[in-house]
C-alpha cells in the first residue's frame, strides 16, 4: 500500500484524523502555483527558525534578511494616463527586498539577478534568512534556490514571515524592492 493509500485508510476508520492537518511533506522541487497554502516543516539542507529565533538573529545582526514577497504589478486594462502606484509593503526593518524571486520558476534574466544579488548579500559573511508571509511557499522556493542553484550553504527559513513577525509584536518598516526587483 503507498504512503497515501494508507492515510486514507487510516483516515477512513479514524485512526489517523491528525493527519489530516499535518503539514505537507517536503516537496522534490519547486511549488509552483497555489504559493499561499500551508508549507512543510523543514527544508532540507537549511536551517528553520521560528519568530523568536529570528528576532533574536535580526537583534544579533547575525544574519542578512531577505523579502521574497511578490511586488504587485500594475493591473491590465488601466486606461492611459492612470497613475499606478504600487501598494505600499512593510517588511522587517533592515531586511533587502527581493521581490518576484520566490515564483517556482524564474526567467533565466531574474535568476540571474537573483544568484547576484544573494553573493552581494552573502559577502558580509552571514547567513542569509528568506520569509514571505506565513503559509507562503515563496519564501520556500527562495530558500531552496538559494541552497540548490546558487550554492548557499547558510540558509535560514523563516516560515512566519512579516505575519509571525508582526503577531510576536516585533516592528516593521515600509520598503521599496531592491534596485533590479
Amino acid at each position: 500500500m503507498t504512503g497515501g493509500r494508507l492515510i486514507a485508510a487510516l483516515l477512513a476508520v479514524g485512526l489517523a484524523p491528525a493527519l489530516a492537518d499535518a503539514p505537507p511533506p517536503e516537496p522534490d522541487g519547486y511549488r509552483m502555483d497555489d504559493f499561499r497554502s500551508p508549507t512543510p516543516l523543514t527544508l532540507t539542507g537549511a536551517v528553520v527558525a521560528d519568530a523568536a529565533e529570528a528576532e533574536r538573529l535580526w537583534r544579533a545582526g547575525e544574519a542578512v534578511f531577505i523579502d521574497v514577497m511578490p511586488r504587485p504589478v500594475r493591473p491590465e486594462g488601466l486606461p492611459e494616463g492612470v497613475i499606478w502606484r504600487d501598494p505600499p509593503h512593510d517588511t522587517i526593518p533592515g531586511a533587502t527586498w527581493l521581490a518576484n524571486t520566490g515564483y517556482g520558476a524564474l526567467s533565466p534574466e531574474m535568476d540571474a539577478r537573483f544568484g547576484a544579488a544573494l553573493e552581494a548579500l552573502a559577502a558580509e559573511g552571514r547567513p542569509l534568512l528568506f520569509f514571505c508571509l506565513a503559509d507562503c511557499w515563496m519564501s520556500w522556493n527562495a530558500a531552496r534556490r538559494a541552497l540548490k542553484e546558487h550554492g548557499h550553504a547558510r540558509v535560514i527559513w523563516f516560515p512566519e514571515g512579516t505575519d509571525g513577525w508582526a503577531a510576536a509584536g516585533l516592528p516593521l518598516e515600509r520598503a521599496a524592492p531592491a534596485e533590479g526587483f
